[in-house]
């Protein structure tokens, strides 16, 4: 309640501050906007791509201009109190001239309603403009992917919207890798959010697609991100209406597999904005089917070989919701607000026939029970204020944001003819504090500067309650028999601060070069401590250290459509609450889990050669890149054997552990091509190594030591069938990905889909099907070493039908996107192989997908 109040404070006396402030003194009145539409005087059709120019009253030289949108919107931001002459191009019609158009300090915003343009005496036989955004753009700092365009992601997720980004993998269970590495940050409008702190993957698939307006990849952050996330940072832009006046969207799906809706509302007033934001989705429930064989061969013991056979039925639900506010109060002056508020959950049912063979024993045969619920929520709220001065781009930035998740497990595991019988009620709670400050000062055309600081403040807990049968219940054993085991439950604290500075530079060195250049010094102080009742083995720890970060991009500007960019990018990624806690975790007995608390953090360093080029209508986009990774982090997995509850339980516990550097050698390739006009085919393949040098203490019992190449790709090809009618298919490819003791299931999947859109394209009905001919996927894992021989199989159903459907609506005028605000980006702390931050408790079962 301490902190809660004292962010309170902060907030409102920011606020006051902000208002108190003012207009500065010296700068201009109240500015205000011209608005307005440009029809067609003969067709009354509105005219796209028009140039809007404003001149000052009787003057000669354009200020500054815009140009109309898809139904003929303009909108002149920023206009002082004066006379203007407003002038309308295109080709076609004669420059038309409205002067004088009159703003006032009272009356600042002006809507010139409809303006008519006359078509010339001697037309072309026949014009056509187009000016479509690409569904994939290559910037100088990020890859974007236009999610709006997509039409099989339609009534989906999120995790179905980036199978489809360059770079970009995501595998069976919805774990997120870019570049092969899963290491990533997971961002939101340029914000971290609570709700990935406990599964990434979890939340990307509580998010509706049809909320996403985008998704920007970065692979090589400058120094101005934070240095968290290895791989680099993946932000998801939602939809926000840019428009004068009450819009909106309702949206959604219906499917065999999975259903979901979602509902857009903004109001955007002079210099007062409002969008909300409304989205849920729920899943018919799947049964996945697994068959896992195994050998544990410890060093001194007796050889144990199981034989299982399990089938798990899981339904998933959420909701996912925001509201943003955003003021104006001047040319200079900028407030803003969003609350983000999360909410879901999955429920899991299965089943196991299990056999056991211990050396020359009788074989001995049992079936498990097992039952969970797993919720997670929270919110994050982020207050923004942007101070601008006179001079273009020159600004300061202060933000602050407080997130909120938690997590709750609930499970119950019984078993006939052996007892490990427990269950569980856990919980993780977890708080983050950011305030941040960001300066840019365009010195010259030439140069600009940007500085700034952070501090990130972690506080969370984890809660493991464990109950055991006592009394031997088997498989029909009563859960209120069940006493607490303190042996096995767990409290834990742990606190992360982190303290950050940086400076970039970017010199525009020529028409040709340009170069970014930056660094950042970041430091770090950790704790953990056990509470309640003394276990064994759990003690209090402590770290702190400093990170320095240098950042490189040189770009080179071959032609009028051709780059080359040279970058080069250091990066931390951070052991979270799940790899250091040395609390063993019994939740599972045959798939014990440990952490770490020596564990150092992986530092990795990579060198980006990139080229990008457009052809006409064509994109092609090719890279080679190195990465060093010290300090990897990896689960270590070795037979065990322990008396529970009076039976003796064979099976393994992983521990995270540094099990030394690896060294990858990369390539990427994108390309888009119309071959001709109705189709566009986009491509993509990333193929890069993992060759790691294993440490010596875990050299023999490490089976991939060698260099392997690794490959993720996908095909996707949308035709235009006239009418508003679009078709899409999509196809990708990711093979299996190595690990010190094994493989992690390769993946691949096709999609269907057509969208007709109406109402003058304010509305749309499409069909999206997935694997329509085969209703499994098969997923195979191996684990090995000297002592552990594991195989599985998992057949998960992903054939699918679905219909999706949209709807827009609004009496809008047309208005520039408002520069996009920095704010809060905590691109932060290594993400574990099942999708989660790792950062609270309770946690999922393994399996529940």
């Amino acid at each position: 309640m301490k902190r809660f109040y004292i962010l309170t404070v902060f907030i409102c006396y920011f606020f006051t501050g902000v208002k108190a402030q003012g207009i500065p003194t010296g700068g201009p009145a109240i500015v205000g906007r011209i608005s307005g539409t440009v029809i067609d005087s003969a067709t009354k059709k509105p005219v796209e791509y028009a140039s809007v120019s404003i001149y000052r009253s009787g003057g000669k030289a354009p200020i500054t201009g815009v140009v109309t949108d898809d139904k003929g919107n303009f909108k002149l931001d920023n206009v002082k109190a004066g006379s203007y002459k407003i002038g309308f191009t295109f080709i076609g019609y004669p420059t038309k001239f409205v002067d004088p158009v009159t703003t006032t300090p009272a009356k600042p915003d002006f809507n010139m309603g409809t303006v008519y343009l006359t078509a010339s005496a001697k037309l072309l036989n026949e014009v056509e403009v187009t000016a479509e955004r690409s569904t994939i753009e290559n910037r100088i700092d990020k890859i974007v992917f236009n999610a709006e365009k997509d039409v099989t992601s339609a009534g989906g997720n999120v995790s179905d919207i980036l199978r489809k980004v360059p770079l970009v993998s995501v595998d069976m269970d919805g774990n997120v890798s870019v570049r092969g590495d899963q290491n990533i940050r997971v961002l939101i409008n340029g914000k971290p959010s609570g709700a990935m702190a406990a599964s990434v993957a979890d939340a990307l698939r509580a998010i509706p697609a049809d909320q996403v307006k985008s998704v920007e990849v970065i692979t090589s952050p400058s120094a101005k991100y934070d240095a968290e996330g290895s791989a680099g940072i993946i932000n998801i832009i939602t939809k926000q209406k840019n428009m004068s006046g009450v819009s909106g969207t309702i949206s959604g799906g219906i499917g065999t597999r999975q259903n979901n809706g979602n509902a857009n509302f903004n109001y955007n007033k002079n210099r007062l904005s409002l969008s909300i934001n409304a989205g849920g989705n729920f899943t018919w429930p799947q049964t996945s089917i697994t068959d896992l064989f195994q050998t544990l061969s410890p060093v001194s013991g007796t050889t144990t070989v199981n034989d299982n056979h399990s089938e798990n039925t899981i339904k998933r639900y959420s909701t996912s919701n925001s509201a943003t506010l955003n003021y104006d109060i001047n040319n200079y002056n900028n407030i803003s607000s969003t609350f983000r508020f999360n909410q879901g959950g999955f429920d899991l049912d299965g089943w196991s026939d299990n056999e056991q063979k211990r050396g020359i024993e009788p074989t001995v045969a049992y079936r498990g029970l097992t039952t969970s619920k797993t919720t997670f929520g929270g919110f994050d709220w982020s207050a923004d204020y942007t101070r601008k001065f006179k001079k273009e781009g020159h600004e300061v930035i202060f933000s602050g944001q407080w997130s909120h998740s938690k997590i709750n497990n609930d499970f119950l595991y019984r078993y006939s003819a052996i007892n490990p019988n427990q269950s569980g009620l856990n919980k993780g709670i977890n708080n983050e504090y950011t305030a941040q400050a960001d300066y840019t000062l365009p010195v010259s055309k030439l140069l600009k500067f940007e500085a700034g600081g952070k501090g990130i403040f972690r506080r969370l807990s984890s809660d493991y309650n464990i109950y055991t049968d006592k009394l031997g219940g088997g498989i029909d054993a009563n859960p209120a028999d069940f006493t607490l085991d303190p042996l096995n439950s767990n409290d834990y604290e742990y606190n992360q601060s982190v303290y950050a500075g940086y400076g970039v530079l970017t010199f525009t060195l020529s028409d040709k070069y340009s170069i970014l250049t930056g660094a950042r010094y970041e430091h770090t102080a950790i704790n953990g401590k056990p509470l309640g009742t003394p276990v064994p083995g759990l003690d209090p720890f402590s770290a702190d250290y400093n990170t320095f970060i240098p950042s490189l991009t040189v770009q080179r500007k071959l032609s009028a459509t051709s780059t080359l960019k040279l970058s080069y990018s250091k990066r931390i990624q951070r052991p979270s609450l799940q790899f250091l806690n040395p609390y063993i975790n019994r939740s599972n007995v045959f798939a014990q889990t440990q952490g770490n608390p020596e564990l150092q953090p992986e530092i990795s360093q990579t060198v980006d050669l990139n080229f990008n080029t457009f052809i006409k209508s064509s994109v092609i986009n090719f890279s080679v890149y190195y990465k060093h990774t010290g300090n990897l982090i990896e689960g270590f997995a070795n037979p065990i054997t322990e008396v529970f509850e009076g039976d003796t339980i064979n099976g393994t516990r992983s521990i995270y552990q540094n099990i030394g550097e690896n060294n990858s050698w990369g390539s990427s390739f994108f390309g888009s091509v119309s071959p001709f006009k109705p189709l566009t085919i986009r491509a993509n393949i990333n193929a890069y190594t993992y060759s790691p040098r294993i440490s010596q203490n875990l050299f023999d019992d490490a089976v991939n030591t060698g260099t392997y190449v690794m490959v993720n790709a996908f095909l996707n090809a949308q035709y235009d069938l006239g009418k508003n009618f679009v078709a899409e298919a999509f196809v990708m490819y990711n093979t299996a990905r190595r690990n010190i003791q094994g493989t992690n299931p390769a993946f691949s999947m096709y999609v269907l889909g057509v969208k007709k859109q109406f109402m003058n394209k304010r509305a749309s009905l499409g069909f999206n099907t997935v694997q329509p001919f085969k209703e499994h996927l098969s997923f195979n894992q191996t684990v090995s070493s000297k002592t552990l021989q594991q195989t599985s199989k998992t057949r998960v159903p992903f054939r699918s039908f679905g219909i999706t459907f949209s709807y827009s609506f609004g009496n809008v005028k047309f208005s520039n996107p408002q520069q996009k605000k920095k704010g809060i980006n905590n691109d932060d702390l290594k993400q574990d192989e099942g999708g989660g931050g790792g950062m609270g408790g309770g946690g999922t079962r393994g399996g529940s997908r």
